[in-house]
């Protein structure tokens, strides 16, 4: 009955979903739907079936198949603790892209949009120390120079690797399949942490511009009752869904990008185009200039870990390029308004000067609505980024990577453990200032970001005929050159970095090598339990280009 067929990876056209041979039915045949453990050592899989029955399934399978899919079940496969663990995969398979299972409603183009938005920016709230380190002319260049150097490339991974690995473990999974999962790990410690520093910047911020109006605010106990109200609010948010959080995110950015259109506008007769050539290269605070520019233009891959719950993973290019011109437009024209309409007083321009700005431009009014949109951009900010930190773990979970209950979902279909654990570390890092915040969240994203391009180049060279809905159209030695400006300005960051910072990031860093064989040692010891879900496709796949399947 059974016959075998050889086919070469580099024809073949069809993605065999289940086969079960009836004679043989005891058999568990792995397939990119459903995976369990690791497979032959020489990454061929070896099925005896019918030719006349390569493309077929029994009835049984399919129904279990489609009820499981209708039910956005996720269902997941318990490891052997020990040995071959879930999170061992070191390649990718070279098939046609994975299918990832509907856990709930995906997020559209708009809303996704808004969402890298809020990831990245939120607005030109907290641009003015450009200005403050380095005058007008070099902030100006800064934000549509620094977004070439970096955002660009930035994105452009995102894109392809996003396409690439369509689930929510994002840069973590690109790591991992890269350079094994130790680093994988690593990836994903240092970028959760780094979102959950910059997290807990946001509640205070949105106290500091209330402040002024509500004294209470500005400290004591009403300030740290108002941190955990809000904290737990927006927390909720997350807790619904991502459907909501998205459209909240396009409300939110409307109102905060409308100000500035409108004073924009009133702002014409009071340009002095001159304003914006005030430089003084022998008077620059290359620290703090550098450090804005970075802290406002990064991020870009944040999204990557919404991943599988996004509509179009193909299309994801193009929503990041209409994320990266609304994101460029919204720093740069506010600039040329507020440099180009009042006079220059350098030292002026801190955070939340444009409310100041508005003022002398337009009023008490424009000013109240400045200040409104400032608190509100910091709401979507939060929520953006509690999203992309708590899919993330839930992706490590679904990967093996961590507990099994990280992967655990609520009845929205969100990361209920997820939520909790990033919202916690919000609560414990608020205390923190807003320049060591910053200083500590770019260190540490630095250090991601290197493994990232490291993962990116890698792969292009290992599994080049791995499917890539969206590919960046550069050979491996453009790949490399992409990477090389970026990989100098991170340089620079990590060196002008302050001993303080310095200290309290690598500490950080020496935690996540710690934490992991910890974290391994405990799923030998049957201490903790680990699964791999079985709606991820398998990363185990052998990645030579020759290689032959035998089905």
């Amino acid at each position: 009955m059974a016959a075998a067929v050889e086919i070469s990876k580099r024809s073949s056209s069809v993605v065999v979903s289940e086969i079960h041979d009836a004679a043989a039915s005891s058999i568990d045949i792995p397939t990119p739907q459903k995976i369990a453990g690791s497979p032959p050592a020489d990454g061929t899989v070896k099925v005896a079936v019918a030719a006349d029955d390569a493309q077929t399934q029994t009835s049984s399978d399919q129904t279990t198949h489609d009820q499981k899919l209708r039910n956005g079940g996720s269902e997941q496969t318990s490891n052997t603790m020990g040995g071959n663990g879930a999170a061992d995969y070191v390649g990718i398979s070279e098939g046609p892209s994975p299918r990832v299972v509907n856990h709930g409603r995906k997020v559209s183009v708009l809303p996704l949009v808004f969402l890298i938005f809020y990831e990245v920016s939120g607005g030109p709230f907290g641009i003015e120390d450009s200005v403050n380190a380095a005058g007008p002319l070099l902030a100006l260049a800064g934000f549509l120079i620094f977004p070439l150097i970096w955002s660009v490339p930035e994105a452009l991974i995102t894109a392809e690797m996003g396409t690439m690995f369509p689930e929510n473990g994002g840069y973590v999974v690109w790591v991992s399949s890269a350079i094994g999962p130790f680093w994988g790990f690593q990836q994903g410690w240092m970028k959760w942490l780094s979102g959950v520093i910059d997290n807990a910047l946001y509640p205070v911020l949105f106290l500091d511009y209330l402040k002024s109006g509500i004294p209470a605010l500005g400290g004591g106990l009403p300030r740290v009752m108002a941190v955990l109200a809000l904290t737990i609010v927006l927390t909720y948010m997350n807790y619904r869904g991502l459907t909501i959080v998205g459209w909240v995110a396009v409300l939110l950015g409307v109102f905060s990008i409308l100000p500035f259109v409108v004073m924009g506008f009133i702002s014409i007769p009071k340009l002095r185009p001159k304003r914006w050539l005030v430089a003084d290269t022998h008077n620059v605070d290359w620290n703090l200039y550098l450090n804005t520019l970075f802290w406002n233009l990064n991020y870009w891959d944040s999204i990557s870990t919404l991943a599988g719950e996004v509509e179009t993973h193909g299309k994801l290019c193009q929503k990041l390029f209409y994320a990266l011109i609304l994101v460029v437009l919204g720093y740069f024209f506010p600039l040329l308004t507020g440099t180009g309409a009042i006079p220059l007083h350098r030292d002026l321009w801190t955070d939340g000067y444009f409310s100041d700005v508005a003022m002398i431009i337009g009023g008490v009014w424009l000013r109240w609505w400045i200040q409104g949109a400032a608190a509100l951009s910091n709401m979507g900010m939060f929520v953006a980024e509690m999203s992309s930190d708590s899919f993330q773990l839930l992706g490590m979970a679904e990967r093996g990577m961590l507990p099994e209950f990280f992967a655990r979902r609520s009845r929205y279909g969100t990361p209920l453990v997820g939520i909790l654990f990033s919202a916690s570390g919000v609560v414990l890092l608020s205390w923190l200032s807003f320049q060591e915040i910053v200083a500590a969240e770019n260190f540490l994203y630095c250090f991601g970001m290197i493994l990232e391009f490291i993962a990116f180049v890698r792969l292009r060279i290992i599994a080049p005929a791995a499917p890539r809905p969206y590919k960046i159209p550069v050979g491996t030695v453009g790949a490399i050159l992409m990477c090389v400006p970026p990989t100098i300005l991170i340089c620079i960051v990590l060196a002008l970095s302050s001993l303080k910072v310095m200290i309290v990031s690598l500490t950080a860093v020496v935690i996540g090598l710690i934490l992991q064989p910890c974290i391994k040692h405990g799923e030998k010891k049957s201490w903790l339990r680990f699964s791999v879900s079985s709606d991820l496709p398998d990363m185990h796949a052998g990645i030579r280009e020759n290689e032959t399947l035998i089905i």
